[in-house]
């Protein structure tokens, strides 16, 4: 917060941005109207494509993932015109440029840094040969777009008025070529006990005060954008994998490890890390299981979420992560939630959960158990 007084129209910025967070998961559900044209993912509010969403999930391994670094991109950004009307003015009559701009100066999360992303360029899970493919792309790119068409969502919900046209502009959000689409690894954890056939999944509840997106609902752990651990150029094509970013979010997320892989002077030798060596080792013998079950959108933030999950042998599982972290970061982790209808149920239909985890775990339920009903 700036060491200043306010503009009326900052403070008004301030107010919406309180009932943005404040009521995210309501909105959330109430934004998945303005999209009657698209599939929705498991019944949730999740946005998607068919070609996102395939018939069965796909072992990690099965995906072709394309790099081309060098794709411009040419659709709409954050600093578009049409996005003005969501940008608070400062005192000397300026309108902050782009959205990420005015969170950092009013309203910043403790962790809010612009790094390099791996931007969704195009996808299809349905294919005979299952491919995903990116360009460059930045964090405060899907800020810019993202929290920006929420928070104009959320001023019209506040005020009683009809939704602008910024989110009009920006058109179909399960389309990458119309805006830059980062796109975040959500992953369920899964613990399973072959003997008893009985599983228990993580939960994790996103505290707004340390996090830039999804404040304040549940969700499936761990989580984190796809990008490489570092921003050092040996870093990019090293950390290009889906499953190596899913290695990383699991040390942070669960095992409260470190985010400083000491990459700006080298790339991660994965080969060496423990926990890759042992996650890697458990999938080899059969241990675990790595699939993906398919790609949405956040009807309220258009954020872009790959939905995964990673099932491991209770003995397995109970070895890496015993040391399983209560609190992390970005917020507070829940363990030994019954996999159950009712449990995921609960979750899915009752709870205030992200769409993302909710899809993620209505499709991974609609696999290992029976489909939840509405």
């Amino acid at each position: 917060m700036p060491d200043r007084e306010l503009t009326e129209s900052e403070r008004d910025w301030l107010r919406v941005r309180r009932h943005l967070v404040g009521r995210r998961y309501e909105l959330g559900v109430q934004a998945a109207a303005q999209y009657p044209g698209h599939i929705t993912v498991a019944g949730t509010p999740l946005l998607s494509r068919p070609a996102w969403v395939p018939q069965n999930p796909i072992p990690l391994s099965d995906i072709e993932l394309r790099f081309a670094p060098e794709t411009p991109f040419a659709g709409i950004r954050g600093d578009d015109p049409s996005a003005a009307g969501v940008l608070p003015v400062r005192p000397d009559g300026t309108r902050y440029r782009t959205y990420s701009a005015a969170m950092a100066e009013l309203a910043a999360p403790a962790v809010f840094q612009d790094r390099g992303t791996y931007r969704l360029l195009e996808a299809d899970l349905t294919a005979d040969t299952p491919f995903m493919a990116f360009g460059r792309g930045s964090y405060f790119d899907g800020i810019d777009v993202g929290e920006s068409v929420a928070h104009e969502y959320a001023a019209a919900d506040l005020h009683g008025r009809a939704v602008g046209g910024w989110r009009a502009a920006i058109g179909d959000p399960c389309d990458p070529h119309r805006r830059a689409t980062n796109i975040a690894i959500s992953t369920l954890t899964v613990r399973h006990d072959r003997a008893t056939g009985e599983a228990t999944f993580l939960v994790h509840w996103r505290d707004p005060a340390k996090v830039g997106h999804a404040g304040g609902l549940y969700q499936v752990i761990p989580v984190g954008v796809f990008q490489a651990s570092g921003d050092q150029p040996w870093n990019e094509t090293n950390d290009f994998s889906l499953w190596r970013g899913m290695i990383r979010e699991f040390a942070e997320e669960l095992l409260g490890g470190s985010e400083d892989y000491g990459t700006e002077s080298a790339p991660i030798d994965y080969h060496r890390l423990p926990l890759a060596r042992r996650l890697d080792d458990i999938l080899e013998r059969g241990k675990a299981e790595a699939v993906l079950l398919g790609l949405g959108a956040d009807p309220l933030t258009l954020a872009v979420d790959a939905l995964t999950a990673v099932v491991l042998d209770a003995s397995e599982f109970d070895n890496v992560f015993g040391d399983l972290v209560t609190g992390n970061s970005e917020g507070s982790v829940d363990a030994a939630h019954p996999l159950t209808d009712d449990e995921v149920r609960r979750f899915v239909r009752r709870e205030r959960m992200q769409a993302a985890g909710a899809a993620a775990l209505a499709l991974f339920w609609q696999t290992f158990g029976t489909p939840i009903g509405r």
